[in-house]
């Protein structure tokens, strides 16, 4: 464990799985202390963002700003998981008018892709590795549209760090060295990948240096040219002609014509907490779905010791996921009953289908017209109040493993989250937006969102989001216990892509679970696998005082980054 002093803020960090480090004292769950700061707070994946992130805020930017300089920092340092051929969701809470913004810069697909031309897998659904799985990148349109309405510094400034980083090199961290490695092992030989990402032929190991002076150039060009710099000229062109020698359907109009969207968030109470998420083509309203499902029972008499508490979390978490399979979708093309979901009366409905003795094998998704009622997480506040919940990603680790050699980025393949199935809501269609798994989220009491946070990682996302808000909640841990506490998470629920869910898919618990409560969950007919470390997600988390104005952050123990304030 390191210590980083920042203007008389202690920040403590580990590199590792959870529990692998002595715990404060007093803290039964903590792996490290919750990190304070009076004028402003970074939390992110990877602890040299996160001082990119602080210096633009010493340097007068806003919150937006300093999550706009760290998400290109990690872009570079982190291409595990993001990157600017991925795509950005984030939700801002705006002090002066006391109001959540929503904007989704997820992108589309080309206009020339059509269902039949797609080769399905066996399974029925798109090549996840392919130029198939291409949609538009749709991340530098978002930080373009955050920086118009919320910035204070320009956009040179808050990219200048990351190209100077990039062209000089910078060390990489356990974590994503480990990520590196593997990402490596399934795409080195996809085109551009081992150029760009295996500098002279291998994965860079932790504490070598890595530099990407093609991605430095594009940097350049988009602080000089803006959005226009990334979506025309130079950079559109080389995409474009990658894409047609590889076998893609991007065209300029396409790339063009890409826009990100502003949306309200969506919300749900649990108990005297709220919880705010963006609405479809995202997968947040699953987590308000979720704890609808578990209000009706008292998790704090349960304790996280009874084997009881485990199973409704996951039996919870399977019928959400039927309606997530069913009904989510674009919903500038769909439409996505959210209300009905997300209501009361239809929660306590579907919650009859939960049986305490045995664990479904499969459930029917509701009807809610019947009844009315691998991605980069990170955070930043500012001294205004201004706070930012920001999430990014390539979907897939490195996306497709496509990269293209002189811009020095890959290519995601968000797009394999399309179904082929006619008639379904989220159906692959030309221009339309893929089902997205990366979620933004605020939470506070009394229906004040003073806490922005986030859980990555694939479909862990909405099953991360309720175990901190139950941890926090049910069991009064701070904002560190409640991210390193041990979690579930299942897989195997049916999904937007059409796979559906038939043996009661499996169950991951970390090391913090007991034996006792294992056999008891397989008795009841769970399915539990060991999953690796990354695979319970990646927290991060800033709140905020109302009374004094004084920031908490914390980060994820499973992962390389830190929380820093001054």
């Amino acid at each position: 464990m390191r210590r980083v002093l920042i203007l008389m803020t202690v920040v403590m960090m580990m590199t590792g799985a959870a529990g692998s480090v002595d715990r404060p004292e007093g803290n039964s769950f903590a792996t490290r202390s919750v990190v304070h700061a009076k004028h402003g707070m970074v939390a992110a994946a990877h602890p040299l963002a996160v001082e990119i992130g602080v210096a633009v805020l010493k340097d007068g930017g806003s919150a937006v700003d300093a999550a706009i300089a760290v998400n290109a920092a990690l872009a570079f340092m982190e291409p595990v998981s993001c990157g600017l051929g991925g795509d950005l969701f984030a939700i801002v809470w705006d002090p002066e008018t006391e109001t959540l913004h929503g904007l989704n810069g997820s992108g589309r697909a080309p206009a020339a892709l059509t269902p039949d031309k797609v080769p399905a897998e066996p399974d029925g659904t798109i090549p996840v590795y392919s130029p198939y799985s291409w949609t538009v990148p749709g991340a530098v349109d978002g930080w373009m549209e955050l920086h118009e309405k919320f910035g204070r510094l320009p956009m040179a400034r808050l990219l200048e760090p990351t190209i100077a980083a990039a062209r000089e090199g910078a060390p990489v961290p356990r974590v994503i060295a480990g990520a590196w490695a593997r990402g490596a092992a399934k795409f080195e030989e996809m085109p551009g990948f081992a150029e760009v990402f295996m500098p002279g032929g291998k994965t860079p190991a932790e504490g070598e240096i890595f530099a990407n002076p093609a991605l430095a150039d594009t940097l350049e060009r988009i602080a000089a040219g803006g959005r226009d710099a990334f979506y025309g000229g130079e950079t559109a062109r080389a995409l474009v002609a990658y894409s047609e020698k590889v076998g893609g359907f991007f065209s300029l109009a396409d790339l063009a014509n890409h826009s990100s969207e502003w949306v309200a968030p969506v919300s749900t109470t649990y108990r005297e907490w709220t919880m705010w998420e963006l609405p479809p083509n995202g997968q947040g309203i699953a987590a308000l779905q979720i704890l609808n499902l578990l209000e009706g029972y008292d998790l704090s008499a349960l304790g996280r010791d009874n084997p009881d508490f485990w199973h409704l979390l996951i039996e919870a978490k399977k019928i959400a996921y039927e309606d997530r399979a069913r009904f989510y979708a674009d919903m500038s093309i769909s439409e996505v009953p959210v209300a009905e979901l997300i209501g009361k009366d239809y929660a306590a409905e579907r919650a009859k289908l939960i049986d305490m003795t045995r664990a479904a094998r499969s459930i029917e998704p509701g009807n809610p017209h019947l009844i009315h009622g691998d991605t980069t997480f990170l955070v930043a506040a500012d001294s205004s109040g201004q706070m930012v919940s920001l999430i990014q990603s390539n979907y897939t680790g490195f996306g497709s493993g496509y990269v293209v050699p002189e811009l020095g980025f890959g290519i995601q393949d968000r797009g394999a989250l399309f179904t082929l199935e006619e008639g379904h809501p989220n159906v692959l269609e030309p221009g339309k937006r893929p089902f997205h798994t990366i979620i933004p989220a605020f939470m506070g009491e009394n229906g004040v969102p003073d806490m922005a946070f986030g859980v990555m990682g694939g479909d862990m996302q909405p099953q991360g989001h309720i175990q901190i808000m139950i941890n926090m909640v049910d069991f009064g841990m701070d904002l560190q216990e409640a991210g390193d506490a041990a979690r579930f998470r299942h897989t195997g629920s049916s999904a937007p892509t059409g796979t559906l869910m038939t043996s009661g898919g499996v169950v991951h618990l970390e090391s913090g679970v007991s034996t006792e409560i294992r056999r008891e969950l397989m008795r009841r007919g769970h399915r539990i696998q060991e999953l690796a470390a990354p695979g319970y997600g990646g927290y991060q988390a800033i709140r905020r005082n109302p009374e004094t104005g004084v920031y908490a952050g914390a980060t994820e123990s499973r992962k390389d980054g830190m929380a820093a304030g001054y």
